[in-house]
């Protein structure tokens, strides 16, 4: 006969009494089946977390094991989706009941899109890091899709002290009697005729948005289109000159402060029905200075996200 093995989680108290907040695992690493929005289901690699609280101030911890063997079975038997994380909520707090009443838990992953060039028609893969977060507390069950998604930034302020540069450049070189249009056209093409160029930087915008109830699949690939739509320079996959070029004009007719970017986001937000709430951080990754610009916005509604 086997011996008997000790449980300490259940027969033994606390040191200290005390409720806590949350008590589970982190960067726990697996592969999980997605079920995204007009894309076929597709295994990603993610790293979780899954916690639930520890209501009982007596009780000397949680079983861990029930939370990694349930993210465990879903791994193996089930697609990600509404759905699937309401029960694997569920499982996390009927697993420990008398324990806890609060469940959490949080996937990690980036996942992959075909993504076309803006003229050449080239395709090429990007990644987009991914963040789904469930959360049951008391009851109320809410479940947060979040996105980097990364895009270039051209200052105005920069872009205007550029034009003035050529500007005065030009009147250094030609008078009013003198001026050639094959001159002038011939001019424009070099680096003395175009002396200054404004920067660009690389800017991530981090959003994050609640989920409605009758969403099945997650909308992935829908918010990317949604805010690299708004944002109009989102970084490219695979790029021939034609596209680099396209993506210069672009660059030079969507300037944009961290406030412009902001602004563009949270009014195509404002549009959407898929979204209970939102929450938007755009960071400039400034080239001109050392530190970073930032703004940060939210949908605004009573009892929503906090900037």
């Amino acid at each position: 006969m086997s011996p008997i093995m000790p449980d300490i989680a259940n027969h033994t108290t606390a040191q200290t009494e005390g409720t806590l907040d949350w008590v589970g695992m982190s960067n726990i690493e697996m592969p999980i089946m997605i079920s995204s929005q007009d894309e076929s289901p597709r295994m990603v690699s993610a790293y979780v977390d899954a916690f639930v609280n520890l209501k009982e101030p007596q009780a000397k911890g949680i079983h861990m094991s029930r939370l990694y063997l349930l993210l465990d079975d879903l791994s193996t038997s089930n697609e990600l989706n509404y759905q699937s994380i309401v029960s694997l909520l569920d499982g996390f707090i009927s697993s420990h009941q008398e324990l806890s009443d609060n469940a959490k838990v949080v996937f990690k992953f980036d996942y992959h899109l075909r993504r076309k060039s803006l003229i050449s028609g080239k395709e090429g893969w990007k990644a987009y890091p991914i963040t789904i977060t469930g959360r049951v507390n008391k009851g109320e069950v809410s479940i947060e899709l979040a996105l980097d998604m990364r895009y270039s930034s051209t200052c105005p302020c920069s872009a205007a002290l550029a034009r003035q540069l050529i500007q005065r450049s030009f009147t250094e070189k030609f008078t009013q009697e003198d001026v050639n249009f094959e001159q002038v056209h011939e001019w424009l093409g070099t680096t003395e005729g175009i002396v200054a160029t404004p920067h660009s930087q690389r800017s991530v915008a981090e959003i994050k948005v609640k989920l409605n109830a009758n969403l099945t699949e997650f909308p992935i690939k829908y918010l990317v289109d949604l805010t690299e739509g708004a944002l109009k320079t989102p970084v490219q996959a695979a790029v021939k000159r034609e596209d680099e070029q396209e993506f210069a004009r672009l660059n030079g007719q969507n300037l944009m402060f961290c406030e412009d970017a902001a602004r563009k986001l949270q009014h195509a937000m404002n549009q959407e029905n898929k979204f209970d709430d939102f929450w938007l951080k755009i960071n400039h990754l400034e080239s001109l200075h050392a530190h970073d610009a930032v703004s940060i916005t939210t949908k605004g509604i009573e009892g929503g996200y906090q900037p």
